[in-house]
């Protein structure tokens, strides 16, 4: 039993924001994923992509083991009612209450301890809880979440939004209770406009589900963040993927947006047209907000074409004896070296579409995870995308700069089969590090610097992460300059959530030195406010805080988050 709510619990968690395995169903099987009326999208269709976004992280519950996944499941439980008993629920107004649940049926209003703590301790985050939401809502439409904002304005009780809880630096904490807004329900693609080639949609839908939608058409939404990660809240992140190289971030591919600011008021941030000269940019100060200024409810995004063909390159390892033929592998001294070929690549102007680094034990982790067999040696993964001819031309120039820094020749994998198993053991890559150390807490950080710097960060990261007791592993976006590390501790063990949190401070302040950023993709939340400062400087922050001011005076929109409260005031 314990292992059957553990294991619902991690699927819904990942796929529907963590509401249990009756909520996944009721997404999977009752809510349209299309406006009412297409025949485009059929239900079986919407299961299956459903259930395939699940799907990736069935491995994990395999490699942990029932026993493991019991004890995880009890460990959980105890987290709860420690937390419950010690903080319980605020006493909201009576009259709060009353003119919430007549927004909102009873099915969809949920004060139960265990419902509010899933959504005021997410999963994935290693922040500490200070409290829990007072209560949790999951709207059905914009009308719903902007009745529901208008209330806590009323009351002044703070509001913060829920996506599918794939952030990782606390965004959808609760430090100060309040209303916890789960867009979960609110997913269908509302207008999708072929030969704009764009597609109107609402926040709660994920991006696995749009593109399973969206193959038939030969389209593809090309940000591609962790599985499970949906439009509203990759829009609040300002997220990106390993497609960023190529098509940008998500800056670069929301058109416009709609949102529920503090006061209520629906604000459209543009229209559909691809540029536009009118007003100030409403959607790029919406878009990396985190839910500190409004409550994203519907998005315009730009699509692209499926490319023709695309050739993928796995493997850049160490050591060229240890090849293995029928995996494609180049082999370095270095994570540098292997840094320096992505760098090299990026500077002769190759049109790559991702270039992913994995180091040695990243991979390793892969192994354990898949049982797969990879030489554990530091990993490059390119892939190539446009025509046949052009792929492989591109493809052969960076064997060239390959085979100059002493690496082997790779195998090229181009049929369908290949590359989406290549990808989908890169995808499940931070999953995996949970088999280096079972039960261990991970605390995952990104940074990003200039792209020819990349080589010398993340080298001099990895020689301080190496240096530690602690098990950790490097995975870059190398053609931007963006890298993560997972450092897995334990965090009942002082010593060990202090060297844990040392590292990360040490790989931060390395990227800002280097003039880079404390966070390329993953976003600010509750864990990198305290780096604002050293890299945008008092003055900004102060700005920050006046828009923040301005536009929420009463600061319930998910207070607590990116802006330290000295420049709130």
């Amino acid at each position: 039993m314990a292992f059957r709510r553990f294991a619902s619990r991690v699927l819904a968690s990942r796929v529907c924001g963590v509401r249990g395995a009756s909520l996944l169903s009721r997404r999977c099987l009752e809510t349209p994923i299309f406006s009412s009326g297409s025949s485009s999208w059929n239900g079986k269709s919407q299961r299956l992509a459903a259930l395939g976004a699940a799907g990736v992280f069935t491995f994990a519950l395999v490699e942990l083991g029932f026993n493991q996944a019991a004890l995880l499941e009890q460990d959980e439980q105890k987290s709860v009612e420690a937390l419950v008993t010690t903080k319980e629920a605020r006493k909201l107004d009576e009259s709060f209450i009353s003119e919430l649940q007549a927004i909102f049926e009873a099915e969809r209003i949920a004060f139960d301890p265990d419902e509010r703590f899933n959504h005021g301790k997410p999963w994935n985050t290693y922040h500490p809880v200070e409290h829990i939401p007072d209560v949790v809502v999951y709207p059905r439409s914009a009308d719903e979440v902007q009745a529901a904002v208008k209330l806590c304005a009323k009351y002044k009780v703070p509001v913060v939004p829920f996506g599918g809880a794939t952030s990782l630096e606390g965004q959808t904490l609760t430090p100060s209770g309040g209303v916890s807004i789960d867009m979960q329900l609110m997913k269908k693609v509302k207008a999708l406009h072929i030969e704009d080639m764009d597609v109107v949609v609402e926040p709660g839908l994920g991006w696995i589900e749009l593109n399973e939608f969206l193959k038939p058409y030969g389209l593809f939404f090309p940000l591609d963040p962790g599985p499970g990660a949906t439009i509203g809240g990759m829009c609040a992140t300002r997220c990106s993927g390993s497609l960023a190289v190529r098509y940008g971030t998500m800056r670069d591919n929301v058109i416009s947006l709609k949102a529920v600011v503090a006061n209520g008021d629906q604000v459209k941030s543009g229209s559909r047209a691809r540029k536009s000269a009118a007003g100030y940019d409403l959607t790029r100060l919406m878009i990396g907000s985190e839910g500190t200024l409004g409550v994203i409810t519907e998005v315009t995004l730009r699509l692209q074409k499926i490319p023709e063909a695309s050739i993928v390159s796995f493997r850049a390892c160490l050591n060229y004896s240890q090849c293995l033929l029928q995996v494609a592998m180049c082999n370095f001294p270095s994570v540098k070296d292997a840094a320096d070929v992505a760098i090299a690549t990026m500077h002769l102007g190759i049109q790559v579409s991702r270039v992913e680094l994995l180091d040695e034990m990243q991979v390793k982790a892969i192994n354990l995870a898949n049982g797969r067999n990879y030489p554990e040696q530091p990993t490059l993964m390119f892939e190539f995308i446009g025509t046949e001819n052009y792929a492989l031309e591109q493809a052969k120039l960076v064997h060239k700069i390959v085979v100059e820094h002493s690496g082997s020749d790779f195998v090229y994998s181009n049929t369908p089969e290949e590359k989406e198993d290549l990808w989908k053991v890169r995808k499940e890559a931070f999953w995996a590090c949970s088999t280096l150390r079972p039960g261990a807490e991970a605390m995952v950080t990104d940074v990003c610097v200039p792209l020819s710097r990349l080589a010398e960060c993340i080298s001099t990261s990895k020689a301080i992460l190496d240096a530690s007791s602690l098990p950790s592993a490097i995975i870059s976006h190398a053609g931007d300059g963006n890298f993560h590390t997972v450092i897995l501790f334990d965090p009942a063990n002082k010593d060990e959530a202090e060297e844990a949190q040392h590292l990360c401070h040490k790989m931060v302040h390395i990227a800002l030195a280097m003039e880079g950023t404390c966070t390329g993709e993953h976003g600010v939340g509750v864990g990198k406010m305290k780096y604002l400062e050293a890299e945008f400087g008092s003055e900004a922050l102060s700005a920050m805080g006046k828009i923040k001011k301005c536009l929420d005076p009463d600061n319930i929109m998910n207070p607590g988050k990116i802006i330290p409260r000295q420049f709130c005031c």
